[in-house]
């Protein structure tokens, strides 16, 4: 599908893009490139191919949900300045 300078200056308007003169034909011709590359995407036929979420088949190696650190809170909360039923105190920000 072939694009004329007309179709890629209202491309480029609605695409909120500044385009010089210069660069308008070079634009025409990208533009037109890339809707041949999918009118020749679009003849292919894709009868009896499924349809895939990743190009290669992999799965995710999961590691095992254990617990490796054992409770420090008490030893953690000793140091902080102020602590009350397991929660740390902080001073009031909102009225």
């Amino acid at each position: 599908m072939a694009l004329d300078r007309k179709a890629v200056e209202d491309i480029a308007h609605l695409a909120r893009i500044a385009l010089n003169e210069e660069d308008i034909p070079a634009t025409t011709t990208k533009l037109s490139g890339i809707l041949d590359l999918i009118d020749k995407m679009q003849a292919v036929n894709t009868d009896g191919v499924a349809p895939l979420a990743h190009p290669l088949e992999t799965t995710q190696r999961l590691r095992s949900d254990a617990v490796t650190e054992s409770n420090q809170r008490d030893a953690l909360q000793a140091i902080a300045p102020a602590t009350e039923d397991g929660l740390y105190l902080v001073p009031r920000v909102i009225e």
